[in-house]
């Protein structure tokens, strides 16, 4: 049984996705500090959309960018949403900062243009159909490895995939009502198989 989920808690909009896990019977850690990290066993761990260099920053200066990279580098299960994918990918197209680097895409920093630029629709997400998504100064992936699922395409751009015990979204999943991409990641976690 799952029980702690850390959700990344020093910018951008983690509260949604804390609330839509509690909702969902877990425990989630604010991870603010580092000693938040060692304070508990976490069975997965959520990137929040935001800025990605703010949020890249912070992680440096609160010192807890090494123990979560160790931590996703030992395969802690991870969702990472937005800005999330943005600080997992190998390669960001246009942005000389690589983050954890942990997941083989190549990911387009604000594809969609400014805020202007945001806009709802709906999808399909690997078996699920009509999954609400809502794009929010959002990237895309342009590239996936051999050894990485594409989960789901908006308008022949990829919008969300996985790696292993990684997800990543380049909408806000947090943002509706809807619970099959959060129930779809703590399936994952519960299998520890893949």
């Amino acid at each position: 049984m799952i029980k702690n989920i850390g959700v990344v808690a020093i910018q951008g909009g983690f509260a949604e996705h804390i609330e839509m896990l509690e909702k969902l019977g877990c425990t989630c850690i604010e991870i603010r500090q580092r000693s938040d990290l060692s304070k508990h066993q976490l069975d997965g761990l959520i990137l929040p959309g935001g800025e990605s260099t703010v949020i890249g920053k912070l992680l440096h200066e609160l010192d807890l960018f090494d123990k979560i990279k160790e931590m996703l580098d030992h395969g802690l299960p991870v969702l990472g949403t937005c800005a999330g994918m943005i600080l997992l990918a190998k390669k960001i197209i246009n942005d000389d900062n690589i983050y954890f680097g942990s997941m083989n895409i190549t990911v387009r920093r604000n594809a969609y243009g400014k805020q202007s630029g945001s806009f709802f629709t709906n999808g399909d997400f690997g078996s699920f159909t009509d999954v609400p998504m809502v794009f929010i100064r959002a990237p895309y992936i342009e590239k996936v490895s051999a050894n990485v699922e594409i989960l789901s395409e908006i308008d022949h751009h990829i919008v969300a995939a996985r790696q292993d015990k990684m997800i990543v979204t380049a909408f806000h999943p947090e943002l509706t009502t809807d619970t099959r991409i959060h129930k779809y990641f703590l399936s994952l976690i519960e299998n520890q198989t893949t």
